[in-house]
Formats: structure tokens, C-alpha cells, sequence
């Protein structure tokens, strides 16, 4: 099982370093979990630890956030607020513009999103988080052995 433990808020920021850290040159990302799970943290953290400059902002309201990267760019979504995968045609997405599609509330956006790499539930957990990782490419299977492999990251996934 692919299944972490983040008691505190700091685990949630290394998961996001870990992801950057270990990511592949292209990957699409769906981040699931009810409002307030920590879905946006997750995504923050990931985007600073990939260089990101200034505010990172949350795309509750404005759907889509583009951010630079040293080689490319990466897009976060908010799907919450639309009603159908039709209204994804209004945002000007192109699949291969992206080399980092972080998507919130992807199931909104079925059907109209590019394939997925890898899933990250997340969860309140007493007063932390729990993770679990699905790979669904091979892209995301080899992220996520590079994950598993983290010396950081180790004491966190459970058994």
C-alpha cells in the first residue's frame, strides 16, 4: 500500500518537496479529497519546491493558475466550481502545454483532462493527514518508486 501518515503540517510541505524533487520531465496529477483536506497545501508546497516565485495562489475562483518553471510550466486547476468537462473548452487548455497539470477535483473535469500519471488522496486524519498514491501509467509507477525510496519520506508511508 502506498499509504502515508502526515501528522503535522511540515510532513505535508516534505511530501510536496519529495513530489518535486523526484518528478518526472511530464506528469498529470489528480489531488482528490473533501474541501479542506489539504489538497491546495499539497500543491503550494510542490510548486515553491520547484522554484516558484511570489504568491501561489489557490484556483478555487479563477479555475486555472499558471506558474514558470525552469523548464516549462506547470498548471494548477480547481475544478470545483464547473459543472461539466464541456466548460474545460472555455480555459484554453492544450495537453501538451503543460509539463505539470496538478488538478483539484478532477472528477469534475472527466473525460476532458489528459490521462493521468498519478492520484493523491488525501484525508484528516486526527489531527494530521493521510496520504495514498495511486500510480496509474507508468510514469506514475516509476514516481512513485522514486517516492518510496525517499529517506525522508520513509517513516511516513505505513505498512
Amino acid at each position: 500500500m502506498n499509504e502515508l501518515f502526515l501528522p503535522e503540517a511540515d510532513s505535508t510541505d516534505l511530501l510536496g518537496r519529495e513530489l518535486a524533487r523526484t518528478r518526472p520531465s511530464q506528469a498529470v496529477v489528480h489531488l482528490q479529497g473533501d474541501l479542506g483536506a489539504g489538497k491546495s497545501t499539497l500543491a503550494r508546497a510542490l510548486l515553491r519546491a520547484l522554484g516558484v516565485q511570489g504568491a501561489i495562489r489557490s484556483p478555487t475562483y479563477t479555475l486555472i493558475e499558471r506558474y514558470p518553471l525552469a523548464n516549462g510550466e506547470a498548471w494548477h486547476l480547481d475544478l470545483y466550481r464547473i459543472g461539466s468537462a464541456g466548460e474545460l473548452d472555455f480555459l484554453g487548455l492544450d495537453e501538451g502545454a503543460a509539463d505539470l497539470w496538478l488538478v483539484e477535483w478532477p472528477e469534475r473535469g472527466a473525460g476532458g483532462l489528459p490521462p493521468v500519471d498519478l492520484v493523491i488522496g488525501l484525508a484528516i486524519d486526527g489531527n494530521g493527514r493521510r496520504a495514498v498514491l495511486q500510480a496509474r501509467s507508468n510514469v506514475g509507477s516509476d514516481w512513485l518508486l522514486r517516492l518510496r525510496e525517499s529517506p525522508d519520506l520513509q517513516p511516513l508511508f505505513t505498512p
